[in-house]
């Protein structure tokens, strides 16, 4: 019998669910708006004409991201940039590489607080504040260490695809032609069959043991 995810997790941990729906919808807004922020730096004000200069998560995921996070837990963003119109040598790359560093923010500050908490946080509260805590901050390590890695590979249609394709333009010609395109689809869907199974899990594993190693380094 098949289980919806998230009935699955609402049964094993309420607060769980909470947080990773949150750290999904706020990451990739984060992510996002990073692309933005980035593309206008570099000249590019598409972001801004499209309306996607927004907190808002439904206009960068879309229904499309909305329906994919209900049926795998996986969600995924868009940002509308041009190329063409910004300014200064490998303006593409650096616009890409901008999404996965805000993951790499959120995930730095989750794990600062996270040793914090784990150190300091027994004196300000008891259960099950204390571990609710700190599962909501586990949470959004893991998911936003696994992402800033996940973005970085170099398979369309993710952000690594596109850094890459800006330093060697072999690959750029190659994914602007019929079967680039063909590689993108087959890349996103054997990404998602794969992670959508594993990434939670790899997510919170990567999560304990980055807090471990920052406490013992706290000493």
């Amino acid at each position: 019998m098949v289980h919806w995810w998230a009935a699955d997790l609402w049964n094993r941990d309420p607060v769980a669910l909470i947080a990773w729906t949150f750290w999904c919808f706020f990451s990739v807004t984060l992510h996002e708006l990073g692309h933005g922020w980035a593309a206008i730096r570099r000249g590019d004000d598409t972001p801004i004409h499209t309306g996607h200069m927004t907190w808002n998560p439904i206009v960068h995921t879309g229904m499309g991201g909305l329906l994919l996070f209900a049926f795998t837990s996986m969600i995924y963003g868009l940002m509308p940039v041009d190329p063409s119109r910004m300014r200064g040598r490998y303006a593409d790359a650096y616009v890409s590489f901008a999404g996965p560093v805000m993951n790499l923010s959120l995930a730095f500050v989750c794990l600062i607080v996270g040793a914090l908490w784990i150190k300091f946080g027994g004196r300000i509260a008891g259960d099950p504040i204390l571990g609710n805590v700190m599962t909501f901050l586990e949470i959004g390590l893991g998911l936003n260490a696994t992402l800033f890695l996940l973005n970085l590979m170099p398979v369309p249609p993710l952000d690594g695809s596109r850094i890459l394709a800006d330093f060697w333009r072999p690959f750029r010609e190659f994914l602007e032609t019929d079967p680039g395109k063909m590689l993108q689809f087959v890349g996103f869907i054997v990404l998602l069959l794969f992670f959508s199974r594993h990434i939670a899990s790899f997510a919170i594993d990567t999560a304990t043991d980055l807090l471990v190693f920052t406490v013992r380094l706290m000493g």
